[in-house]
């Protein structure tokens, strides 16, 4: 190891860089003989297994959708995870098949609501073993958060209205539906107040959302756990056993019921709901043919919801449910 650290890269100097000043690189730590078990892995529990439906602002028979638990500095953040609990390299060929489809469709909902420029699409998974892709919404204009940097702006940059942010949720689960499965975002309900209690409890609730939100770089699901020594550190100095206190998953926080926190953005699921939710009619048997025989055993998928191939043909003829931004 070095003495002394290496010097700043150059992306540093980068407008999407959102610090500025003196900037000094840590020192690397030694690696590890062999790495701690993700939540999911080995004995650790599995957050996004044992969430409800409910804690998702979408829900199909293989795939949901959930969110923060609250607004933060983007207009949309949003988690595809799988029901099984499976990882990214562990799929088998029909949900392999069916994820480009999920991520394609989810990436378009998000893009049409209004002042969205882009969607970016990230997977980590250092945090959690149960598969969860990402997806974030740049503000429409604001270029100086384009490319690498986005999620660290989530956290920066000052959350939106939750009225606004709900009302994004059911338009972009309703989206989903269209295709399959079932809404269980709602769109915020007008409440009738007197004009005078308006400005002081707005006042509030933007301070509260300020204090209490948590963004895609702070989720506990793509926080690593730490090594053995630095956690025993951790419990000597403040005498107090975190433990999992805080699940990827449910600290990530699901959107539309407020149960979760994110942070490997990994919770509550919904119920299956009858009926292909994620298909439309024709199946188009060679992108899922063949799976191996291990595949086969471990993919208890019906057949009928097997045809989101066929659905991904349609939508890409007709631009979605509502067409093109």
């Amino acid at each position: 190891m070095h003495d002394t650290p290496p010097s700043v890269p150059d992306f540093t100097q980068w407008p999407s860089f959102p610090f500025e000043g003196d900037l000094r690189v840590k020192q690397l730590d030694d690696p590890v003989p062999v790495e701690p078990p993700r939540k999911g892995e080995g004995l650790r529990e599995c957050t996004a297994c044992n969430a409800p439906d409910d804690a998702y602002i979408w829900v199909g028979e293989r795939w949901r959708v959930r969110a923060m638990d609250r607004p933060t500095g983007l207009p949309m953040v949003l988690i595809l995870e799988s029901r099984t609990h499976l990882d990214l390299g562990d799929l088998p060929n029909l949900l392999a098949a069916e994820l480009g489809v999920m991520t394609v469709r989810l990436e378009r909902a998000i893009r049409s609501l209004d002042g969205v420029a882009r969607v970016h699409v990230n997977r980590w998974g250092d945090g959690s073993a149960h598969l969860h892709m990402w997806f974030l919404a740049r503000p429409y204009g604001r270029l100086q958060l384009r490319g690498t940097f986005l999620s660290l702006w989530d956290s920066i940059l000052p959350p939106i209205s939750e009225a606004q942010w709900r009302e994004n949720l059911a338009l972009v689960a309703a989206w989903l539906a269209e295709f399959g499965g079932r809404p269980l975002a709602e769109p915020p309900r007008i409440q009738w107040q007197a004009p005078s209690s308006l400005l002081a409890q707005s006042a509030a609730a933007h301070a509260a959302a300020e204090a209490e939100a948590v963004s895609v770089i702070e989720a506990a699901e793509e926080i690593p756990e730490p090594t053995p020594d630095s956690a025993g550190a951790a419990d000597s100095s403040d005498g107090v056993d975190d433990g999992d206190g805080v699940d990827d998953g449910d600290s990530d926080g699901r959107a539309g019921t407020g149960t979760d926190s994110p942070t490997d953005k990994e919770t509550a699921e919904p119920v299956g709901i009858a009926g292909n939710d994620e298909s439309t009619d024709g199946t188009d048997d060679g992108a899922r043919s063949d799976p191996a025989p291990d595949e086969a055993a471990s993919s208890t998928v019906p057949e009928d919801d097997a045809s989101t191939t066929a659905a991904a043909v349609t939508e890409h003829g007709q631009g979605g449910p509502r067409g093109g931004r």
